[in-house]
């Protein structure tokens, strides 16, 4: 996309074999940082309830287009027109956007080059898993324009605990990939040049795992978020039994059994 191009969310559906289905979703706002505003916000959350119900659906990667910016953050353009009424519709929308990935049925992949601050570092932390370059920048500077950071930034403190997010959230300072590393903002760090097969190798990874126990695993870690241990504990008895629903616990295990007798038969005996 060109920086004359519209701003927009573009998916794109790509065939794994027997594995399913991945979903490429971009946002684009070029020369602008990728940043989000209210058309841009419902593109996404549009793009996110599609996702939901898309069968055969095994993971979503979530980037922003071009080198410079994962998401730049929300548009101040039009934060600077709102009013108390308008605001809170504003805000509102972006929570739902985030909350939107947050609960899509399989692992989400932030795929992060360039700068994820605000609104970006909020979505990127709705997501599952986040990827880097080593020169990503993180941020939430919206104190410095007059904001506090709301919403998905009640996400940080289970990420990177309490004393990080407020040094983010008190002084609208950014941080560098490393830094987000050794906070455990992000779980990998890579050259630019390296993203695309980083991310490669983290789906390899999730398209091996049973879809049916990932969905159950993806469902339990959002309700594990709301509730205390006991009830986290009580939903997983049930979600562990409703895995035998289908036939995935035994055909891998069958599988897994198999490969073991096959490999202790060929062994050489010592």
């Amino acid at each position: 996309m060109t920086a004359n191009a519209a701003p927009g969310v573009a998916v794109r559906l790509e065939e794994h074999g027997a594995s399913g289905l991945v979903a490429r979703v971009t946002i684009a706002n070029p020369g602008k940082l990728n940043i989000v505003n209210r058309a841009l916000m419902g593109e996404l959350l549009a793009a996110s309830g599609r996702l939901a119900v898309t069968a055969g659906l095994r993971a979503v990667v979530l980037t922003g287009e071009g080198a410079t910016a994962f998401i730049g953050g929300a548009d101040i353009g039009e934060m600077a027109e709102l009013d108390a009424a308008t605001a809170k519709d504003f805000i509102t929308l972006l929570h739902r956007v985030c909350d939107g990935l947050r609960r899509l049925p399989v692992p989400v992949i932030a795929r992060i080059d360039g700068y994820a601050l605000g609104a970006g570092l909020e979505i990127a932390a709705s997501c599952d898993l986040r990827i880097a370059s080593e020169r990503a920048i993180f941020g939430m500077p919206e104190v410095r324009v007059g904001i506090p950071s709301v919403i998905e930034a009640a996400l940080l403190p289970a990420l990177i605990g309490w004393g990080r997010t407020r040094r983010l959230l008190l002084t609208g300072e950014s941080i560098s990939a490393a830094e987000a590393l050794r906070w455990g903002l992000v779980e990998r760090i890579v050259p630019a040049a390296e993203l695309d097969g980083a991310v490669a190798t983290m789906l390899d990874a999730i398209l091996a795992c049973g879809g049916n126990a990932l969905r159950l695993q993806k469902e339990l870690i959002c309700y594990w978020e709301d509730h205390t241990i006991t009830e986290a504990v009580e939903r997983g008895i049930g979600s562990f039994a409703a895995a035998w629903d289908s036939d995935e616990p035994r055909r891998l295990m069958r599988g897994f059994l198999d490969a073991k007798r096959r490999k202790r038969g060929g062994a050489t005996p010592s």
